[in-house]
């Protein structure tokens, strides 16, 4: 093991969980938690251990009826993030070369890292509306290549990727013999059956035995249940058991409590689900509103999800969010930790007062920092 990996950790995580929370939080990039009132809990029958196993058989059933996969394709996960990092081990050994998109969420381009890969970019250009080349994704395999890794919605920018862009994506993985892990842990805010899932896309290619695609995603993020850690890997079967065998050494059993409600939150899901869409229908028109009213910021807008990447025309940036952090009470992902430094990420996935409040500081603070304002 090599000095960097010794020392490997995630720095968008550490300010995440230290320095992202102020009284007007525009960081954060999933629903607001569904409170505890809320959580449609019974506890008839309800146990705090369980005899172990690869999988508790209730949940693996909702997710399978959930994702359309077979139950042999389902691997149970603590949240995407362990889902990311388990997947990836499963494919890469050190040395293996993995193509990632730039800009990425950190974690996904630090966990190929701690696993010792040598990285290659896809790059997802702000000119373009971060969208995928396949031609050039083609062009950037090479014999050494294992695996690609995506997401979508992408994760900083929200930009979607098609259903028909994923196929030839896949098709071209499936000659080359390479995986496609695509992160899809925001695309459940489509609402829709008919999103480009693509775990059922490669099925129609490849069949579930030769699928090129690996799905990873949770209940996190579209639903305001993060705390449940329910998440999960969609993968060949041959794939999936090797991931069951690989958790062995990372999580071994899942905390039983947390599987039962997630249980219960797939029985009662299309309630979150509603939720989780009447508050988007009253934030988005505040977001927009807030985007159209300002001339310094350049902006790709997405079809929908939680996040905006704006990018910020003048000044230098740092200074600009440390004045709105410490003046202005406000966070936003600034966009160094997405290897775009003028860009920063706003979530509106909050509560609307506070969406509409914050966004109100953030244009007070944009107007001072432009000289409009006084200080």
């Amino acid at each position: 093991m090599s000095a960097a990996v010794r020392t490997k950790r995630s720095i968008y995580m550490e300010w995440a969980k230290l320095h992202a929370h102020a009284k007007f939080n525009l960081a954060t990039s999933g629903i607001m938690g569904v409170a505890l009132d809320e959580f449609p809990f019974e506890m008839k029958g309800f146990e705090v251990t369980a005899a172990g196993g690869y999988g508790y058989e209730p949940l693996q059933e909702r997710l399978a009826r959930h994702t359309g996969a077979g139950e042999e394709c389902v691997v149970a996960a603590t949240g995407t993030s362990m889902a990311n990092h388990l997947a990836m081990a499963a494919v890469l050994e050190a040395g293996d070369e993995v193509l990632i998109e730039q800009p990425v969420y950190g974690p996904l381009l630090e966990v190929a890292e701690y696993l010792e890969a040598r990285v290659k970019r896809i790059p997802r250009r702000f000119e373009s509306g971060f969208g995928l080349d396949p031609a050039e994704i083609a062009k950037a395999v090479t014999r050494e290549t294992r695996l690609i890794v995506l997401s979508n919605f992408h994760n900083p920018s929200g930009a979607l990727v098609s259903a028909e862009t994923l196929r030839a994506v896949g098709e071209m993985a499936q000659r080359a013999g390479v995986h496609v892990l695509v992160d899809e842990v925001y695309l459940e805010m489509l609402f829709d059956q008919a999103a480009p899932f693509c775990f059922a896309i490669g099925e129609t290619m490849a069949g579930a035995e030769d699928n090129p695609f690996i799905v990873t995603s949770s209940l996190t993020k579209g639903y305001g249940l993060s705390g449940l850690r329910c998440g999960w890997i969609l993968a060949a079967p041959a794939l999936a058991k090797r991931m069951w065998e690989l958790n062995d050494l990372y999580g071994a059993v899942a905390a039983h409590p947390a599987e039962q409600m997630s249980v219960m939150a797939f029985d009662h899901l299309d309630k979150f689900r509603e939720r989780a869409r009447t508050l988007l229908n009253a934030n988005r028109p505040i977001l927009d509103a807030f985007l159209d009213a300002r001339s310094d910021l350049e902006c790709f807008r997405p079809p929908a999800g939680t996040v905006v990447f704006p990018r910020l025309t003048p000044g230098d940036p740092e200074k600009f969010f440390a004045l709105l952090r410490e003046k202005y009470e406000t966070s936003v992902v600034p966009g160094h930790f997405f290897e775009m430094p003028r860009h920063f990420r706003i979530g509106i996935g909050g509560d609307t007062a506070g969406l509409r409040a914050g966004l109100e500081r953030l244009s007070v603070a944009l107007d001072e920092f432009s000289g409009r304002r006084a200080a």
